[in-house]
């Protein structure tokens, strides 16, 4: 049969490694397929995006086959530990509260957060956090449900009023059409945002806030693995650096952001 990754335990009981049938075998991989530039998915369901070249690139590294399942964000823990695919490639930050469920590989890049506000507005005129964080409060603050950003407004904006979206999409319509009156996402995100002609009333923030400012912003992004797979996270860890070293994740952040968001190997 394909390889769909065994459970550790199964492939050891077989006396096999992790990837002993690779070279007939694919890894399936879980992305949202709906946040863009990361991960894009068509009618067809053929992903693309900074995250399926990560994964493919992955994959070519590991000598298998990809195949991506698309999945809401929210769900993709639960779907990777029901064994619905074997890894998860979505923009998906390393936090402390995940990794209590699931493993991740080193970081392969990290990506600064803004928010976005109409041009004309008190909130698009903030300079500082503590102005920032003043005009926020009572606002509607659009975020994607399950996300590091929703996290973030929870804890250190609790006078903002929350507004969580299953997409990036349904959150953009209501930001536009004036439900909301500003949102919270990496910049790469709002700046696809802002390329939009519905967007055109509106701006980035002045105000940058990168994931190292509260532990809700993560450590980065990374693969998710299912924990006691420490063979498997061992060799995407080594495929990583490789990509990294080779100049592929460069290559990748380039592409999609205009800009190196690559981590270095650790």
């Amino acid at each position: 049969m394909k390889l769909k990754l065994l459970s550790l335990a199964a492939i050891l009981a077989c006396g096999l490694s992790p990837l002993a049938h690779a070279a007939e075998g694919e890894l399936v991989i879980g992305t949202e397929g709906a946040y863009p530039p990361f991960s894009m998915a068509d009618a067809n369901g053929n992903v693309t995006g900074f995250d399926a070249d990560v994964g493919n690139a992955v994959c070519e590294k590991l000598q298998l086959k990809c195949r991506f399942v698309v999945q809401a964000f929210d769900g993709l823990i639960p779907a990777l530990n029901a064994k619905r695919f074997d890894i998860i490639i979505s923009g998906m930050s390393i936090t402390d509260e995940r990794q209590k469920q699931i493993d991740f590989s080193n970081s392969y890049a990290e990506f600064p957060n803004q928010f976005v506000a109409k041009k004309d507005s008190e909130l698009a005129a903030a300079k500082d956090f503590d102005t920032l964080k003043k005009d926020l409060s009572g606002l509607r603050v659009g975020v994607q449900s399950g996300t590091t950003h929703a996290a973030y407004v929870e804890k250190v904006m609790p006078d903002a009023q929350l507004m969580t979206y299953d997409t990036l999409d349904q959150m953009q319509i209501d930001l536009s059409s004036g439900r909301l009156d500003t949102s919270f996402a990496d910049t790469s995100a709002q700046n696809d945002f802002l390329a939009k002609p519905e967007a055109a009333d509106f701006q980035l923030v002045d105000v940058v806030i990168d994931s190292a400012s509260d532990a809700t912003l993560g450590k980065g992004l990374g693969i998710g693995i299912r924990k006691d797979e420490g063979d498997l996270k061992a060799r995407i860890n080594q495929a990583l650096c490789d990509l990294s070293e080779d100049g592929t994740l460069k290559t990748a952040s380039e592409k999609w952001f205009k800009l190196d968001i690559s981590q270095k190997c650790k």
